[in-house]
């Protein structure tokens, strides 16, 4: 149990002090990075995008580590910012080919809001006259979705149909929020063209409840 009462995942074994555990958490996403940039290594890309995913990747370190440090007030909510700084990493890594933004609030990857029902607009494009459509995170689950407060994307006539110029609105429910929660969220998005699918996306939103 961690001091706010709520059973944790086994992260919370190692340690009760939510201190300590940010600083091993910190350390973790500096040496975890390592991996990432060893990938982008191995890829011997041209110039340029070698470089857009190198610097993506040490964003995502610096931003990560300072919502550790400032935002996560329990062990759930760093393991919550933790996971979503690895995402972050992964998606940096793999590239990002296609025309594609996740939107909450006007703002991308790091955002604020309220409890409430959010808006999470999503936007994209295909390459070369190719269509795209809402995706799945991993075989039956559309989204990747953690919280320190229960949240949850309202599944029913989510518009799912292929785009040409893809614009449309999600809807996050996190109307058990207090201030200080936070919801890490991936919305993946797959490029078609001739019900085959060519190429998929994921792109990770964190956002800080105020």
């Amino acid at each position: 149990m961690d001091y706010d009462g709520v059973r944790v995942d086994d992260g919370s074994e190692r340690t009760s002090n939510v201190n300590d555990y940010k600083v091993t958490c910190i350390d973790f996403i500096k040496e975890i990075s390592h991996d990432y940039l060893a990938w982008v290594d191995y890829y011997k890309l041209p110039e340029d995008e070698d470089k857009k995913r190198r610097s993506g990747i040490s964003a995502t370190i610096e931003r990560t580590n300072e919502w550790i440090a400032k935002i996560a007030q329990t062990i759930k909510s760093v393991d919550v910012v933790m996971n979503d700084g690895i995402q972050k990493m992964a998606e940096s890594t793999a590239g990002k080919p296609l025309e594609f933004g996740v939107f909450v609030n006007g703002k991308s990857s790091y955002t604020t809001g309220k409890s409430g029902i959010i808006d999470v607009n999503v936007k994209s494009s295909g390459r070369g006259g190719k269509k795209t459509k809402l995706g799945f995170h991993f075989k039956d689950n559309r989204f990747r979705l953690e919280s320190t407060c229960g949240a949850f994307f309202d599944e029913t006539d989510l518009p799912i149909s292929e785009f040409d110029l893809m614009d449309i609105h999600l809807k996050l429910h996190v109307e058990n929020a207090q201030q200080r929660d936070v919801i890490s969220f991936t919305v993946t998005v797959s490029e078609m063209e001739n019900d085959i699918e060519y190429e998929r996306r994921g792109l990770s939103t964190i956002i800080h409840i105020v």
